[in-house]
């Protein structure tokens, strides 16, 4: 059980960073299992992006469940480096801040800073306004990137059963 809950939470990190596939790749088991853990959480993604900017400037962030445990996880920048900061889902404090230094995360987290870089709204903007538009919908996940030269942050939401990624502008 504990592989299953491993590759649940590789694929829901590989899906966050490329949302549009995130209905397609994500079995039902793992989609009912993430939408029941986040809305058990006391702290939103909205709420975490604002602790996790307490270690720099949000690129990206998601709910994710690893080893059988929600974790919240947002991406940060600071000056030309990068982080992961774990936020507490029931506190909303930061419980740890990990370097990204290479890989595929990093190769991620300069494209989302690219992103940010030409924003003028925050994340934490940007999936208010995708959460207001979609009454008891929560937010998952959200990742910036650019779509045809303009920056967007792609949030992905979920009420019960249903599943939605919207995209938001930045500029």
């Amino acid at each position: 059980m504990k592989k299953a809950r491993g590759i649940l939470a590789v694929t829901v990190a590989t899906l966050a960073l490329n949302p549009e596939v995130w209905a397609q790749e994500t079995s039902g088991n793992q989609h009912a299992e993430l939408a029941k853990a986040v809305s058990a959480a006391k702290v939103s993604l909205e709420k975490g992006l604002t602790a996790g900017a307490t270690e720099g400037k949000p690129i990206s962030a998601k709910f994710e469940v690893e080893d059988g445990k929600l974790q919240l996880s947002v991406y940060t920048m600071k000056g030309d480096k990068f982080y992961e900061v774990v936020v507490d889902h029931q506190t909303g404090k930061v419980t740890k801040t990990e370097p990204i230094t290479e890989g595929e995360d990093l190769a991620a987290a300069k494209s989302q800073s690219a992103a940010m870089g030409k924003a003028k709204i925050s994340l934490r903007e940007a999936v208010g306004k995708a959460v207001a538009k979609r009454k008891g919908f929560l937010a998952v996940s959200l990742v910036a990137e650019i779509k045809d030269s303009h920056p967007v942050a792609d949030v992905s939401l979920v009420k019960g059963e249903e599943w939605e990624t919207v995209t938001e502008k930045l500029d």
